[in-house]
């Protein structure tokens, strides 16, 4: 499977997005974000069959309409979310795929992957490069720092799990949505998950400790300056809460926040309470 990639100028904060075609004479574009002379020409320089997204958000789907009415390729979304598709990039999918699904481009496939997390539907594909597997995750994965996964569209317990699905899978190489390629796989999807988990520990701290709405939670959670980036932050650690809520960490009626701890009088039985002068 040739792998071309090409940078395209986003509204993001990293400034742009990878947009990927897969395969040869026959190829499957991946993540077109918007146009520019780059994309073009390599679009010219293969038969584009198919286009795909990792996900719906803005900076992946900007060209997806004026590829597709341009080439004449099959256009493919997640099963189940055609509509959010279609109103996202203003065209209607030919085909649905589901985790597993092949598509085929000339004689080889490409595989989906179902990674949600950073947002529900979001996907991988898997191909090969010679003897290296590739995925492509979108805003599963990136190089160095991290990726936003704010509530209420980001799960942090489905982000959590589609890193260590990724993990065990064990590819050579990751092709992400923003930045460079991610050569060691494992060892930056270890960094991400810790990283995580850090701060989920902050989040716990903070609510045992007695804040209660996402705002003082924020405060206690995050010791650097975040007035830049409030709002993400803000839906970070909402995210990190619900998770903690199913995980019954903490108690949550979607406004409070409390540690899900019984009382140390809660722990001894009324026998014992009249036992130990309680």
């Amino acid at each position: 499977m040739n792998v071309s990639r090409v940078s395209v100028q986003t509204n993001t904060p990293s400034g742009t997005t990878n947009t990927y075609l897969l395969g040869s004479d026959s190829a499957l574009l991946i993540d077109p974000a918007a146009r520019n002379d780059a994309l073009d020409a390599a679009i010219a320089a293969h038969s584009v069959d198919h286009i795909a997204v990792t996900h719906h958000h803005p900076d992946h789907i900007g060209a997806v309409h004026e590829y597709a009415i341009e080439t004449g390729a099959t256009v493919w979304a997640k099963h189940g979310r055609e509509r959010s598709f279609k109103s996202a990039t203003g065209i209607a999918p030919d085909r649905t795929f589901r985790g597993g699904t092949a598509i085929e481009i000339g004689s080889e496939r490409i595989h989906v992957l179902e990674i949600p997390g950073h947002t529900p539907e979001h996907v991988g594909f898997v191909g090969n490069d010679g003897e290296q597997t590739r995925l492509l995750v979108g805003d599963l994965a990136v190089a160095t720092g991290s990726v936003a996964v704010g509530a209420p569209e980001g799960d942090m317990r489905a982000y959590l799990g589609s890193l260590r699905r990724v993990h065990a899978r064990a590819p050579d190489v990751l092709d992400p949505g923003h930045g460079p390629v991610i050569t060691t796989p494992r060892t930056t999807i270890r960094e991400l998950i810790d990283r995580r988990l850090d701060r989920e520990q902050h989040v716990l701290t903070a609510v045992e400790l007695g804040a209660s709405t996402v705002s003082e939670i924020t405060d206690a959670a995050y010791e650097k300056d975040i007035s830049s980036v409030r709002s993400l932050a803000e839906a970070t650690v909402n995210a990190h809460i619900k998770k903690l809520a199913v995980e019954q960490k903490v108690k949550w009626d979607g406004t409070h926040a409390s540690f899900d701890r019984p009382r140390e009088d809660d722990l001894f039985s009324i026998e014992e309470k009249t036992r130990y002068g309680r």
